[in-house]
């Protein structure tokens, strides 16, 4: 393992994130990485715990008489693209995560070493702040061990503001989208390929919907001065059974991001009305969305010491998660979104060092 330097924040952030992306940590495989952290924050002296099912918690883990902060990232990545192990050129750390989100988790681990670290006096803003280490974020929101964790761990439940890391550039993304993915069936005849017009090609069928559904325009909604856009796409089209034959059925996966005023049901509902006039809908994942915290005074300070106006979240992110437990989040992350899941994924160093101050000058320390 390379030693991690002193030399400057910005290169200790840089060879952090390196030492985390070079663990291999896909989806489900995260015990390496589990263990690697446990021995970071224990070697640093950090109260820490091993919370099981891929999760690791450090700091505080329930409100006292201080307000709590929660920071929580995910272990995991989408599977590798012959991008691991990572690569250091000085200015950028390349590899599988590094901007989703190891280079966050390196910001919190380091966070939570200064924090652990002999100090004149205590933490400014009076804030206690607690680490949350958690896997399997890659997989549908129903595979989470973050859920699991939340439930288990009622003093997190107890927590005055979650900061989730995940990429966004290290601006404040308040609220986040909820997600369906759902089995798009279209039915036709099977016939031979000699004689198409004896049987009807789902193919067909399955375009007309897509071309319908894909017609429509994003619906952008602003709440509270955020703008969220409602989309529905198609993302897989599978058909055929052989060369020769006219294929019977068609079957897409349909993906609809809604707003986050929206319930589970009503969004359903939606779904189902733009698509079954077309072909079949079966629901494989229905995950709702979560609003801005806005009241609470803690967003307001961070939205103050990012000095950048608010975002929304395109997209939907563990903040649903802590939102469903009574935990009001938000995400803010030192990793370019347009980075994640690529095969050239990478993260400045810069970027990393301007995520450790921000989150530093808002916790006080």
């Amino acid at each position: 393992m390379t030693p991690i330097s002193t030399t400057s924040l910005s290169t200790r952030l840089a060879e952090r994130t390196l030492q985390l992306v070079d663990i291999a940590s896909e989806s489900g495989a995260e015990r390496d990485i589990v263990e690697h952290v446990l021995g970071v924050l224990r070697a640093g002296g950090v109260e820490m715990h091993d919370a099981g099912d891929t999760c690791v918690l450090a700091g505080t883990r329930s409100r006292g008489r201080r307000p709590l902060v929660l920071l929580a990232g995910h272990l995991d990545t989408v599977p590798a693209q012959e991008n691991w192990p990572g690569l250091l050129d000085g200015e950028h750390v390349h590899g599988l995560g590094a901007s989703d989100m190891k280079g966050g988790v390196a910001v919190m681990l380091e966070l939570a070493l200064a924090e652990a670290a002999p100090r004149d006096s205590e933490r400014a803003a009076g804030f206690d702040v607690g680490y949350v280490f958690f896997g399997r974020e890659e997989l549908p929101s129903s595979e989470s061990a973050l859920s699991p964790l939340l439930a288990r761990e009622a003093g997190l439940r107890e927590a005055d503001l979650a900061i989730v890391l995940e990429p966004t550039g290290n601006v404040v993304q308040a609220g986040c989208l909820g997600n369906i993915d759902a089995t798009w069936t279209f039915t036709g005849r099977a016939g031979h390929s000699a004689r198409p017009w004896l049987a009807e090609n789902a193919i067909d069928l399955a375009l007309a919907g897509v071309r319908e559904l894909h017609a429509r325009e994003p619906e952008r909604e602003t709440i509270e001065g955020l703008e969220f856009a409602q989309v529905a796409t198609v993302t897989t089209l599978h058909a055929g059974v052989a060369r020769n034959v006219i294929p019977g059925t068609c079957t897409a996966n349909v993906n609809f991001r809604y707003s986050p005023r929206w319930n589970a049901e009503h969004a359903e509902q939606e779904l189902r009305r733009r698509c079954e006039g077309h072909g079949e809908l079966e629901l494989l994942s229905n995950s709702p969305g979560a609003q801005p915290p806005f009241g609470n005074p803690l967003y307001a300070r961070l939205l103050a010491c990012s000095q950048e106006p608010a975002q929304a979240k395109q997209a939907w992110t563990p903040v649903a998660e802590l939102a469903a437990a009574g935990v009001e989040a938000v995400n803010c992350g030192p990793g370019d979104p347009a980075q994640a899941h690529r095969r050239d994924e990478h993260i400045a160093a810069e970027a990393l060092a301007r995520g450790y101050t921000l989150l530093q000058t808002f916790l006080g320390a």
